[in-house]
């Protein structure tokens, strides 16, 4: 496998061609790298990784974009730490450095922005400064600095951003740089100031390694950089870098760098391919995009695409990712969900990923242990938390039966992985089920559980746990006896199951404003229904712009055909409408629906806990319903419990 292979880039020889790419973690200390920093990136290099490169930090103390942005200034011990663990489990390791410009942030540093241009960020509207001599030849010093300060402290090298969220790109493009001097004017004045930054950089470093991640395609053709102006602009700095990562995006597209699932994997390597050819081997090129398939990342690399394939999300939910590849093993899937590896926002979440929720929590997690004596357990229930459980507690030496009333496992989320965008959830059920038949783990599915058999089990010694999952929630509507209401699941669930749907007009209630609404609002318009979706708030699917999708659903939603009513509650349900009420006026409106979806909050199906004596141990949603990363969490959580409490053989005192 050519992914597996050692590669020579500049200075440095990587023991395959598997990047770990730059991303937001928020786990620094103030500007600085920290202890968690070093724990996520040692975790990598452990599992196989041929390069990692840091988060961003900024060069100069003019940009501050988010709380726990690190400053190049204050990261040289840090730096250090990361590269003496990097280097101790065999990976090489680099520093990406950079200004994120007007895409940056002045509720930390309260001061002006720094832009090429008098051009206002479409995100926070902010208007920036326009930058002067001093400030430009304070910046160039700043990228020199950083570099030094990188490699001084052990890095192989730096990358420079010239990607998404940077001012290096703000002087590169038409879209925000309207300078008339010699930092623009014409194509030879906007590339200067990448050019400098580049040789600043070279001379700073020497020999080591020097890459560039690049916007090679800013979707905004009317100014901003093309994929044939981004080539000749490749082609002359490439002769600068050792890499040259490709990326795509500008401020009109922020999230079009790193997209959800309802953007196809791999979506850049037509773009790389054109780069590519430009750079005719001044450069070794990195594919990036979107890349979590390891055979796509080996088509990139086989068919002359590319030297190198940057799979951060993949890493970020298998660490081990080289050596399961190396091994035979079937990788841990990423979902490109964003739900929790997406922390560039105000809430400074730390970065953590749904199907690994040890990511970012490396030291704070504890290992499963596994010298236990071998004990009997009986999960009830097979969705996420049930099988995470029982997977860790086999991993543990415990014999593990999962018993569900289902006829296939995965609990809600085969049926939520019907819709678009949604199907890699059902790579996940498949992996855990895998992984359970890999452990010996028994499923006896097709089987109710009553109170009298937990009984039994438990007079046979076996330790019983419930992760039962959730149910329909409450209906706050009146509902006619003729009104014919399902919710979201079900909808799906008959999807899934090739069954009959009316296609008259259906109405969606969404209160909560996820992805579970306009997945069965889009489902159904792709059927043929004519769909009008109900929210109480303001904006559509207000819960997606954590993972970067709000903009772009509402654009999916308006292409299908679907009517969305916002600033409604849904006050009943009839044989043929649904009566809605104005949030502000408490106006009424009839809205036609042959039958009505309900996308609201589910309950814990917890009945049978409660009839149990309500001392069960149990996890995930029967606890509260949530996402799929709790029921991960929370299955693994009590996976360790349990094995940490299993009685020690005799005589070993």
């Amino acid at each position: 496998m050519l992914l597996l292979e050692p590669a020579t880039v500049g200075s440095a020889t990587m023991r395959n061609r598997l990047v770990f790419g730059p991303h937001e973690t928020n786990l620094g200390r103030g500007r600085s790298f920290s202890e968690r920093h070093v724990d996520y990136y040692r975790r990598r290099a452990t599992g196989g990784c041929g390069l990692i490169v840091t988060e961003e930090a900024s060069v100069h103390d003019s940009d501050w974009p988010y709380e726990r942005a690190p400053l190049a200034a204050e990261s040289g011990s840090g730096w250090a730490a990361v590269a003496a663990a990097c280097h101790q489990e065999g990976a090489a390791c680099v520093a990406a450095i950079g200004h994120a410009g007007l895409q940056g942030s002045s509720a930390y540093s309260q001061r002006e922005l720094w832009a090429p241009s008098l051009v206002a960020d479409a995100v926070t509207r902010e208007l920036p400064k326009e930058m002067e001599p001093d400030d430009i030849a304070a910046v160039l010093d700043g990228f020199e600095a950083a570099a030094r300060i990188a490699v001084d402290a052990g890095m192989d090298g730096v990358e420079v951003n010239a990607g998404q969220h940077s001012l290096v790109r703000q002087f590169l493009s038409g879209l925000t740089n309207l300078r008339g001097d010699d930092w623009g004017g014409d194509e030879t004045g906007r590339i200067r100031f990448a050019d400098e930054v580049l040789q600043r950089a070279r001379a700073a470093i020497g020999s080591s390694v020097l890459g560039l991640r690049l916007s090679c395609d800013e979707l905004a053709p009317w100014a901003g950089l093309t994929p044939d102006s981004a080539a000749q602009v490749a082609e002359t700095l490439a002769r600068h870098v050792d890499y040259l990562v490709v990326v795509r995006g500008s401020i009109f597209s922020v999230d079009a760098t790193r997209p959800d699932a309802n953007v196809e994997a791999g979506f850049n390597v037509g773009l790389v391919q054109q780069i590519h050819a430009a750079v005719d081997a001044q450069a070794a090129v990195v594919a990036q995009g979107s890349i979590i398939d390891p055979g796509q990342a080996e088509w990139a690399l086989t068919d002359g695409r590319a030297e190198l394939v940057e799979m951060t999300r993949a890493q970020i939910a298998d660490p081990d990712l080289a050596h399961t590849l190396a091994s035979g093993g079937r990788p841990r899937p990423c979902l490109l969900c964003n739900q929790r590896c997406r922390v560039r926002d105000a809430r400074n979440p730390l970065i953590t990923c749904v199907v690994n929720p040890s990511a970012g929590y490396e030291a704070a997690e504890p290992e499963l242990p596994t010298r236990s004596p071998a004990r009997a357990f009986a999960v009830i229930g097979a969705g996420p938390a049930g099988l995470e459980l029982a997977r860790c507690l086999a991993t543990a030496g415990h014999q593990v039966t999962v018993i569900d009333r289902a006829l296939s496992p995965g609990g809600a989320v085969p049926s939520w992985a019907y819709g678009p965008g949604r199907e890699p959830l059902g790579a996940l059920v498949g992996w855990l089920a895998d992984e359970c038949g890999r452990l010996g783990v028994t499923l006896e599915l097709g089987h109710e559980t009553t109170p009298g058999d937990i009984a039994g089990l438990e007079a046979e010694g076996t330790k019983v746990v419930l992760c039962t999952g959730g149910r329909a929630g409450r209906r706050e509507y009146a509902v006619d006896p003729t009104a014919v209401v399902i919710t979201a699941a079900e909808l799906l669930a008959k999807v899934r199951d090739s069954e009959e749907i009316d296609t008259g007009p259906v109405a969606v209630w969404d209160p909560i404003g996820g992805p579970i609404g306009i997945n069965a609002a889009l489902t159904l318009a792709s059927r043929g229904s004519m769909v009008t979706l109900i929210t109480p708030d303001v904006i559509t699917g207000t819960q997606l712009a954590s993972t970067g999708d709000l903009a772009a659903a509402s654009t999916r939603l308006l292409q299908a055909g679907v009517t969305v009513v916002k600033r409604k509650v849904l006050r009943a349900a009839h044989a043929e409408t649904v009566e809605i009420e104005d949030r502000f006026n408490g106006e009424r409106a009839p809205v036609p629906a042959d039958f009505l979806v309900d996308a609201g909050h589910r309950l814990a199906n917890d009945e049978l806990w409660r009839a149990t004596g309500e001392q069960l141990p149990r996890a995930g949603d029967c606890v509260a319903p949530r996402t799929i990363y709790e029921a991960m969490l929370e299955g693994r959580r009590l996976a360790v419990s349990l094995a940490a409490a299993a009685p020690e053989p005799a005589g070993t005192h």
